[in-house]
């Protein structure tokens, strides 16, 4: 298998071009990992190939499966208009390029997966969200939303496409775990406003797990190199006779707040009496607030539907039993 990868050196990208360099090494089949980059001197692990997206305009080389991951942190840091502006454009750029490679190429991707977030479905508090729910508008569901039409391109040229829709992101190494390492070891960590607000997660592994998953699910079932469009209920609209699926990658039993703060308090064996009150992280944190403030509970459908089985179905799990 021949996959391109944008956002390969990521908490993402990086940890699954892991697994699949290990699967492929056990099994024996060929695998050939090339990370899209704007630097083309950027430090990556040996058996990955490197390509600038300059190469990508000219390249001749052809690709079963890309994965595009490309884009800035949405809780890096507070959204004011130039914030939001990069977030994206970090998002919209490399779509951008990957669809020129798409139309230009004589070989095309068997499919693109491409990266969303649950922010798609927008603040709905405690009511459970499928693949096949309804959104509520805000800067989140607006970035969400762009960034998923513009992959829906692919389409047009026959490439099934795959959006992912995902959670928080769980290790005990990276990601929102990694930020909250340092106040909870002090043991100033606490809950956020009320701490009823449901946070929808997922393991690093499962989320690698899960894309390895659905990338090998929708290359065994095609046939003669093309897919009849999926009626199911995570089929995504296109004006393409070309099939296109969301997923969420989230776990199957999402936590308040509190129950998060508890758990990792208890993991790290630290007390979590604080409390940041809800005018105070609206404060800090003006409008990106609402990531902390309102809840989503965002659950895998299409994921258990179609067969999956998570190795950490608990935050607990997801703290303590990963690689």
């Amino acid at each position: 298998m021949k996959m391109l990868i944008s956002g390969g050196s990521g908490f993402l990208g990086s940890a699954l071009s892991d697994e699949m360099i290990k699967r492929y090494y056990q099994t024996g089949q060929d695998l050939a990992i090339t990370w899209l980059t704007r630097d083309s001197t950027q430090a990556h692990p040996d058996g990955i190939n490197m390509m600038t997206y300059d190469e990508l305009d000219t390249t001749d080389k052809s690709f079963d499966v890309i994965l595009n991951l490309a884009g800035a942190g949405i809780a890096d840091s507070r959204w004011s208009d130039e914030r939001k502006e990069q977030l994206l454009a970090s998002r919209i750029k490399p779509t951008e390029s990957i669809l020129r490679f798409i139309e230009r190429t004589h070989t095309k991707p068997k499919l693109l997966v491409s990266g969303s977030a649950i922010g798609w479905y927008g603040t709905q508090g405690d009511t459970p969200l499928t693949e096949s729910s309804g959104f509520e508008t805000d800067f989140a569901h607006k970035l969400c939303q762009e960034w998923e039409q513009l992959a829906l391109n692919a389409t047009k040229y026959e490439v099934p496409v795959v959006i992912v829709r995902t959670g928080v992101v769980i290790h005990p190494e990276g990601g929102m775990v990694a930020k909250l390492l340092l106040p909870f070891k002090c043991g100033v960590g606490g809950q956020l406003g009320d701490g009823q607000q449901i946070m929808s997660w997922i393991s690093r592994e499962d989320w690698v797990g899960a894309a390895i998953f659905i990338i090998e699910q929708h290359l065994v079932t095609q046939s003669d190199g093309k897919q009849k469009v999926s009626h199911g209920d995570n089929a995504l609209k296109t004006a393409s006779d070309t099939p296109a699926t969301v997923y969420n990658l989230t776990a199957p039993n999402p936590v308040t707040n509190h129950t998060f703060t508890k758990t990792l308090g208890s993991w790290l064996h630290r007390p979590t009496f604080f409390t940041l009150p809800e005018f105070l992280l609206k404060l800090m944190f003006g409008e990106m607030s609402t990531l902390l403030i309102d809840g989503q509970k965002v659950l895998p459908q299409a994921l258990l539907d179609a067969g999956y089985t998570f190795k950490h179905a608990t935050l607990r799990q997801a703290l303590e039993k990963q690689k």
